[in-house]
């Protein structure tokens, strides 16, 4: 039985952790996940460089030790994957985070990416920071219940109608929650 490689994990907790390569391959990931039809924040491909580096840098700019993450997924040099843990200091809701942009570049996807991913942001968001739930905001009709749910989330709430993609495509916003971590 052959071995299935995992790619290696790394978190970043501020920008100055981010090398210009990985920033260039943060952008070059997002647009191949969006110009395949990935559900990972474009909804109106296809995009390009001028699109996306502006929020790319934006995120990367938010990035604080005390809250939130940037967890990247990698095979050797290359990147794999990544996913954005974010969480409020204000104490009525500093016990919970919330998950952005979960995305596997399409050249690894179906090697256990986005999984490990989530698996790893659950370990980080309990351990590290705290937290006793996490959130998170899925596109309807993209299959994304069913992968989160494998994972231990559960719907809690849809908004519905809530995206227009075009006039005859309209999709419900899916409300996900994992509790307890």
């Amino acid at each position: 039985m052959k071995q299935k490689i995992m790619p290696a994990l790394t978190r970043i907790t501020e920008m100055h952790e981010v090398s210009s390569d990985l920033r260039r391959q943060l952008v070059d990931c997002w647009i191949a996940v969006t110009n395949t039809g990935g559900a990972a924040g474009f909804p109106f491909p296809p995009v390009c460089e001028n699109d996306v580096e502006p929020v790319v840098d934006e995120l990367l700019g938010h990035l604080d030790l005390t809250r939130s993450r940037l967890l990247v997924a990698r095979f050797g040099e290359d990147l794999a994957g990544w996913v954005v843990l974010r969480c409020d200091p204000f104490r009525l809701v500093a016990h919970w985070g919330s998950v952005h942009h979960l995305q596997t570049h399409p050249d690894f996807r179906g090697r256990g990416v986005g999984s490990a991913l989530m698996r790893e942001l659950r370990r980080v968001a309990r351990d590290e920071l705290g937290l006793e739930q996490l959130r998170l905001a899925a596109r309807g009709r993209a299959g994304l219940e069913d992968f989160y749910g494998r994972l231990g989330w559960r719907e809690v709430g849809r908004w519905p109608s809530a995206l227009r993609f075009a006039s005859d495509d309209t999709r419900d916003e899916v409300l996900m929650l994992l509790y307890p971590l």
